[in-house]
């Protein structure tokens, strides 16, 4: 089960907390000793990871998936789900890649300003690292499935350029948009995995791939945020206490829902647009989920407040906080 750390001053210098200097020292050798590279540890070309348009093993699984669990879906042509499977999964794909571009350049935002000596700078650098070999990885498989997906909606591509500048104006703030995007991705890849579902070959390695380095950086994030978050004033820690639940919930929308292009493409109705994002009880129950572990870090991090609970709620994504790090939700709900 994590623990919170000790809260001491926010860089490696005088007087910072030893636990959290040695799990900053962990992720760094971590990332020494077991990283990934797309290209090497991915046989693409090999002939059981061939993408093929009349594969079934693209059909949505009607048990992770919320497209995939709609009766909408279900009662289509096995040849349109299919497309469908393959355009959703390589569009999730799309959308990842975006992020995580983000997330680079926010990293390197905020390790610019860094102070010599601060062991946050060695690990935000190989974290960066690793999210680069994401995006490649995450760009040739859609590639390889030949659809021409445009990724997130048109505003969260727009505002895209302006959204790193958060990491040196507001890190905390910044840190809390990581965990917005990386949690959900993360959450609905574990749950792919853990399910066994007849994912094609491709998908899985990628999937595989992704989620074993994402524990680390996920990992920072949860570390960096309790390590800081309680030395901050009243107001601020109030201020925060709202922003946490909005980020997650408006991210989580952004990455999540597909865009307008999909429903266009596939003639999707509206009805079972508002029925999948998040009208019903399925939908619902996998949106409150995705959140087990941020509402942790929230009571971690004195963030859960008369005010805030309630909006956690409101927005949908209230419920009881994670008993540890990535527990299943089917014991979480």
């Amino acid at each position: 089960m994590t623990t919170a750390l000790k809260y001491t001053p926010e860089h490696t210098k005088a007087g910072a907390d030893d636990d959290y200097r040695q799990v900053l020292d962990d992720l760094s050798t971590a990332s020494v000793q077991r990283n990934f590279d797309p290209y090497l540890d991915i046989d693409w070309d090999a002939p059981e990871m061939a993408i093929v348009v009349d594969d079934p093993r693209w059909i949505l699984d009607r048990e992770v998936d919320p497209v995939g669990r709609h009766p909408w879906y279900q009662q289509l042509p096995v040849d349109k789900q299919i497309e469908i499977g393959m355009w959703r999964q390589a569009n999730v794909a799309k959308v990842g890649l975006q992020f995580e571009s983000i997330l680079i350049r926010g990293l390197m935002q905020y390790s610019f300003k860094l102070p010599n000596g601060a062991k946050e700078f060695r690990y935000t650098t190989h974290e960066s690292k690793e999210e680069c070999n994401h995006t490649l990885m995450f760009q040739e498989f859609v590639n390889r499935t030949g659809m021409d997906v445009p990724g997130a909606k048109v505003g969260y591509r727009v505002v895209s350029p302006l959204i790193p500048l958060a990491a040196t104006v507001f890190p905390s703030v910044f840190f809390f948009g990581v965990l917005g995007g990386e949690e959900p991705i993360d959450h609905i890849q574990k749950d792919f995995l853990r399910s066994r579902a007849n994912l094609h070959p491709t998908m899985a390695a990628v999937m595989q791939l992704h989620v074993a380095e994402e524990a680390r950086h996920i990992s920072f994030a949860h570390h960096l945020l309790r390590e800081t978050i309680p030395r901050k004033g009243r107001v601020q820690r109030f201020l925060l206490s709202l922003m946490l639940p909005l980020t997650m919930r408006i991210l989580c929308g952004a990455i999540v829902v597909p865009p307008r292009t999909f429903r266009k493409r596939f003639a999707v109705p509206d009805e079972v647009i508002r029925d999948i994002f998040w009208r019903s009880p399925e939908s619902k129950l996998f949106l409150r989920n995705v959140f087990g572990d941020v509402r942790m870090l929230g009571e971690q991090c004195g963030l859960m407040n008369p005010v805030s609970r309630p909006l956690w709620r409101v927005l949908g994504i209230g419920g009881r906080p994670s008993r540890y790090r990535s527990e299943p939700t089917y014991t979480a709900a």
